[in-house]
């Protein structure tokens, strides 16, 4: 599988174009800024790939920003529905302009098995950032929004958020994956479960 690492502002999002090579089947996680379609469109084309699908691995307004036409489907756990209906007063408290509210046609549970192409993605609920917040494994890789970053967690002061939940679910639900499975977050470097498993300043 491949995979395009794009970062956008304003706060410096990760988002991710997953290929699968034999189908040519393609998904992204997060979308954070319509800005990244034509970068998007430019490698869909050198690979003779076809978007399918958007994931959500939460509904934070910076993950969902990009969600302009509602195209694609949309993929995304239902605890988080209630933050996703609130994504214009944080773009409010940002100076950034008001969006249409993207309507999400999937919701997704924990243990579902998406399908991309031949590539299987598993999804793991790990709440604790917000309560509908999910993390994506498949390959070998995690695609963990802003359940863990590099040698830290996710913030759990804003609505939704638990940190003694989302250190438990890390605890259980990511350090229980094999050392070398690489995370991709939803913020900064990418990193590793083992990386995290000795040099996380949480654990």
């Amino acid at each position: 599988m491949l995979v395009y690492s794009f970062i956008e502002p304003p706060l410096e999002n990760n988002n991710y174009l997953l290929i699968d090579e034999e189908s040519k089947e393609a998904a992204l996680v997060d979308c954070s800024s319509t800005e990244i379609f034509s970068d998007i469109q430019k490698i869909l084309k050198e690979n003779c790939a076809d978007l399918k699908f958007i994931l959500l691995t939460h509904g934070h307004f910076d993950h969902i920003a990009g969600l302009k036409d509602n195209i694609f489907d949309v993929f995304m756990h239902k605890d988080d529905e209630a933050i996703l209906k609130k994504a214009n007063q944080y773009f409010m408290m940002f100076g950034l302009p008001q969006m249409q509210i993207p309507v999400i046609n999937k919701f997704i549970e924990n243990g579902d098995v998406i399908k991309l192409g031949k590539t299987e993605i598993k999804v793991i609920h790990t709440p604790g950032h917000t309560q509908g917040g999910v993390c994506y494994y498949t390959d070998n890789k995690l695609f963990s929004g802003d359940t863990i970053f590099r040698e830290s967690v996710g913030r759990c002061d804003m609505e939704g958020g638990n940190f003694e939940q989302l250190v438990e679910n890390i605890k259980t639900k990511i350090f229980t994956l094999p050392s070398e499975v690489v995370i991709y977050p939803g913020h900064g470097e990418h990193t590793s479960v083992g990386w995290e498993k000795v040099h996380n300043q949480f654990f």
